[in-house]
């Protein structure tokens, strides 16, 4: 039970953070403004496991897996690439029929952020460090479209979270 109010206030404290404008929660290093991330020692393919765990345990379907680190890797001679930039890195796009409804009933325009994204992925010069993360979507409009897209931003850092452990 305590779990469960402790996790429900992290959302809370999350939603508010993000509807007021703050840019970024992170412990990883070199976050992008806007991006939230939590880095965890391990092996990539057992947070990539969690993490896909994270989402189908909710009853979300996973929509689709982008193997961006593969296709870095595959064209990077192609375009001029001068390093290697991932050990392993996907994108886990997936969406809630639930909250993408409440989103889009409160605004239209709200279709922009489905499906959800959350991206996973190791770096050469940090391996065993995998970085579990998400872009935040951003709340604008009525109060109705800012609530919805709070939550749907608390959503994904409590999957991020519970992936990496935090």
């Amino acid at each position: 039970m305590l779990e469960k109010i402790v996790k429900s206030a992290q959302a809370l404290l999350l939603g508010t953070a993000l509807m007021t404008g703050a840019t970024s929660v992170s412990t990883a290093q070199n976050v992008p403004e806007g991006v939230t991330a939590y880095e965890i020692e391990g092996a990539f393919d057992d947070i990539r496991f969690d993490l896909e765990n994270a989402i189908v345990n909710r009853g979300l379907v996973i929509d689709y897996v982008s193997h961006i680190g593969d296709m870095l890797a595959r064209t990077g001679e192609d375009v001029g690439g001068k390093k290697e930039i991932f050990s392993n890195a996907q994108a886990i796009l997936f969406c809630s029929a639930n909250l993408s409804r409440k989103a889009m009933e409160a605004d239209a325009a709200n279709i922009a952020y489905c499906p959800y994204t959350l991206f996973v992925y190791e770096t050469p010069e940090t391996a065993g460090n995998v970085t579990v993360g998400f872009r935040q979507l951003s709340a604008s409009g009525s109060e109705e479209s800012r609530a919805t897209i709070a939550n749907v931003n608390a959503l994904l850092d409590e999957i991020a979270r519970e992936a990496s452990g935090q």
